[in-house]
């Protein structure tokens, strides 16, 4: 059965927390934890794939020169 992408980076950090949560505090088939593992993969494939895009558009926008984030102490 096909799964439904996540809508943005967010929904998918959301489902990966409670996969997490999920298979740390409950003992699972084995066929369903299989399957919720898999999911896991792939939506941990689609946030990665999110994140390198937005650090290509920022180097694009940043003329190829990702800076160093600077954070202010307090």
């Amino acid at each position: 059965m096909a799964r439904k992408s996540p809508k943005n980076l967010e929904d998918a950090m959301a489902r990966l927390e409670v996969i997490t949560q999920t298979m740390q505090n409950t003992v699972l088939p084995l066929e369903e934890a299989l399957a919720t593992y898999e999911e896991g993969v792939e939506l941990v494939r689609y946030c990665q794939q999110k994140l390198a895009a937005v650090e290509h558009a920022i180097q694009v926008l940043d003329n190829n020169d990702l800076k160093e984030l600077e954070l202010e102490s307090e």
